[in-house]
């Protein structure tokens, strides 16, 4: 028996997020098939991050156990065979036998893209959030350094999270501009459920004048969903990558 990690890259336009669920088909669904398929025996993997319906991936990181023969760094050509367009595992390794990627500390990036011009551009259309309105990337970064450290961040927080602890570490939130093209890029030790995306949000909204760059601090001290902005839309967010800091937490 041994472990092996795959680092996962996807377009999650079309896939129902990562977990598997009832109602629609999920990457971590196609997966499974695929590597039960290869190697002859019931296989399920273990993700490092659940992302939601329609958000993408570059590097998002999974674990499976299996019995079969072939080098594990051989395992992500075999199952690129068996994998759709739109799913490419981009590296496989071994891993010790109690390795689990989600009692690991880590940093874990996500980059929200907004194409940010009078009119949209159709090739572009999947992986970044059309938004008409010129925004104010000073302001934005202003903004966004007020995340930066640790906070409670209830306020950013989908109202149908079940976590029971909101405080999380940021360890850099930054915005950048090249051309039409506006790159919010977060880096944490853990989010919660849609954090980012109301992050996006709530950042636009200052960018096009609606909130004051100085409202960040009033709105992670009320702990209230309903203080911070929209929820960006899914397709504009990326995770790019997770780098594992220290084994397995107790």
């Amino acid at each position: 028996m041994k472990r092996v990690m795959l680092i996962v890259a996807y377009d999650g336009t079309n896939y129902h997020g990562w977990q598997v669920q009832p109602n629609g088909i999920t990457v971590e669904q196609v997966l499974n098939q695929a590597l039960s398929e290869l190697f002859g025996e019931k296989i399920a993997v273990t993700g490092a991050s659940r992302t939601d319906s329609g958000v993408h991936s570059l590097g998002n990181a999974a674990v499976f156990d299996t019995c079969a023969r072939m080098p594990a760094e051989k395992i992500s050509y075999a199952l690129n065979q068996r994998l759709p367009e739109d799913i490419v595992v981009q590296e496989s390794w071994e891993v010790p036998l109690d390795f689990h990627p989600r009692k690991c500390e880590s940093k874990k990036t996500y980059e929200y893209r907004i194409l940010n011009r009078r009119f949209p551009l159709p090739t572009r259309r999947r992986d970044t959030y059309f938004y008409y309105r010129p925004l104010n990337v000073e302001n934005m970064r202003r903004a966004a350094d007020d995340l930066v450290g640790v906070h409670d961040f209830k306020s950013f927080c989908s109202i149908h999270s079940q976590a029971q602890e909101t405080v999380r570490e940021i360890f850099s939130c930054e915005v950048e501009k090249d051309g039409d093209l506006v790159t919010i890029r977060i880096t944490g030790g853990g989010f919660l459920y849609n954090m980012v995306r109301i992050i996006a949000g709530t950042l636009i909204q200052v960018g096009c004048g609606e909130r004051s760059p100085e409202e960040i601090p009033l709105i992670l001290e009320k702990r209230n969903r309903n203080a911070a902005g929209p929820t960006a839309p899914a397709h504009g967010l990326t995770m790019m990558g997770i780098e594992f800091l220290k084994r397995n937490k107790r």
